[in-house]
C-alpha cells in the first residue's frame, strides 16, 4: 500500500534527558547539548566557589554538581526537582529554563491533544515526533500541538490518510501511486487497472466525476442509470427527484445536496440550512450508455408533466437545498415515479 512518510526514516526523535554513568537520574539537557553523548557528563572533581548558590537559589535552583568540564554544572529545580545541566555563564548572566519543567509542559498539552510525545526533532527546535491515536509516528511542530490542545485544530496521520485514499482509488479500479508530479496538493497521481498513470484531483476520485484517459469513456457513451431520489429537508418538507447519472450515489452525495455549514456562501438562508439534507436512492435502473439514459428521461419527464402538470415544484421551494434548478417534484408523486422505473426495468432489455 501506497504511503507518503512524514520524515526520513534516518531521522530520529531526540529525548530531553540522559542517564549519566555511574547514576540512576536523569539528568535532562538544553537543545544544544542532547547531541553530546551520556559518557561525556561525568561528575567534574572540583569545587563550586561559594558566590555561584547565591545565584542559583535568586533564580529558582540549587546547585548539585560540577559536571562534564569547568564551564558546566547541574541544577535542581525548586519547583519540579528536576535536574538541568547548564553552563555556569548561563547561571551567572541569564536564566536558567528548567528542561525537566519544558518537558512536562509539553507532555501534557500533546496529551490534551490526544498524543503522546516521543521526543525533540534532533536539528528544528519547533519540531517533535509525537504518537497518534491510530500508533503511528507524527512530526508536527509544537505550535500546532498547542492549537490542537485548544482544539483549535485536528492532528491528522499522514499514514492513516495515505491509506483512506488508497481505498478511495481501489474503489474505482485505480491506484494511488503517490504526490501530483506538479506539486499541486489537490491532485495525487494514479494508476488505472488499464495501466494507464493519471494525475487526478482527490475530490474527482472521490466523486468518481472523471475517466481514464487512455481507456475511459466519456459520459454519452458510458454505462449510466435513471434514478429515483427523495430528499427531506430541514423544514420537513419531503420531495422527490427523477434523473439520470453514472453514479447516483456520487450525484447524490457531492453533487446535488447544498453544502450546510455555518456561513456557506452556496445558501441563501444560513439560519435555515444549519441541518443536513436528508437524502436517498430510491431505485436506479441500468441503462446502455448515457446518450439512451437521457432520451429516456427526457421522455419520463414529458409523460410526468402531461399527465401531472402540477407535480414539479418551483425552484424557490427547494434552491437552498439543492443545486438543481427543475424537475424536483411533489412527495405524492413517489409512487408514480416508482412505478415507472419499475416499468422501465422490465423493459430495460428492449430499450437501445
Amino acid at each position: 500500500m501506497t504511503s507518503f512518510p512524514t520524515h526520513s526514516c534516518a531521522v530520529q526523535p531526540t529525548l530531553p534527558f540522559i542517564t549519566p554513568p555511574h547514576t540512576n537520574e536523569s539528568l535532562f539537557l538544553p537543545r544544544r547539548s542532547r547531541q553530546v553523548p551520556p559518557e561525556a557528563w561525568q561528575i567534574f572533581p572540583t569545587k563550586i566557589p561559594a558566590h555561584w548558590h547565591g545565584f542559583a537559589k535568586d533564580k529558582g535552583f540549587e546547585i548539585v554538581r560540577r559536571v562534564r568540564d569547568k564551564n558546566h554544572i547541574v541544577l535542581e529545580c525548586q519547583t519540579c526537582g528536576g535536574l538541568t545541566a547548564h553552563k555556569v555563564y548561563t547561571l551567572r548572566s541569564a536564566q536558567p529554563e528548567c528542561a525537566a519543567c519544558h518537558y512536562d509542559r509539553i507532555n501534557e498539552t500533546a496529551k490534551a491533544a490526544g498524543l503522546i510525545f516521543l521526543g525533540y526533532h534532533p536539528t528544528n527546535r519547533h519540531q517533535g515526533f509525537f504518537r497518534a491515536p491510530c500508533g503511528h509516528e507524527i512530526l508536527r511542530q509544537f505550535g500546532f500541538v498547542e492549537r490542537c490542545a485548544k482544539e483549535d485544530a485536528t492532528p491528522r496521520c499522514e499514514t492513516c490518510h495515505a491509506a483512506k485514499e488508497q481505498e478511495e482509488a481501489e474503489a474505482r479500479g485505480w491506484e494511488l501511486i503517490g504526490p501530483d508530479p506538479q506539486n499541486d496538493p489537490n491532485y495525487r497521481l494514479y494508476r488505472h487497472d488499464c495501466g494507464h498513470e493519471q494525475r487526478v484531483a482527490r475530490v474527482n476520485m472521490q466523486t468518481g466525476r472523471f475517466c481514464c484517459e487512455d481507456c475511459g469513456e466519456g459520459w454519452s457513451s458510458a454505462p449510466s442509470y435513471i434514478y429515483a431520489m427523495r430528499f427531506l429537508f430541514p423544514d420537513g418538507t419531503q420531495v422527490v427527484k427523477l434523473g439520470f447519472s453514472r453514479d447516483p450515489q456520487s450525484r447524490l452525495h457531492y453533487q446535488l445536496k447544498r453544502s450546510t455549514e455555518a456561513g456557506s456562501t452556496e445558501t441563501k438562508n444560513s439560519e435555515t440550512n444549519s441541518s443536513e439534507v436528508d437524502g436517498q436512492v430510491l431505485c436506479q435502473v441500468p441503462m446502455q450508455s448515457g446518450h439512451l439514459a437521457l432520451c429516456v428521461e427526457k421522455r419520463l419527464h414529458a409523460e410526468i408533466k402531461r399527465t401531472y402538470p402540477d407535480a414539479a415544484l418551483p425552484v424557490e421551494r427547494f434552491e437552498t437545498w439543492l443545486r438543481v434548478k427543475s424537475e424536483i417534484y411533489v412527495a405524492e408523486l413517489e409512487p408514480v415515479i416508482l412505478a415507472m422505473l419499475t416499468r422501465l426495468h422490465g423493459d430495460a432489455h428492449d430499450l437501445g
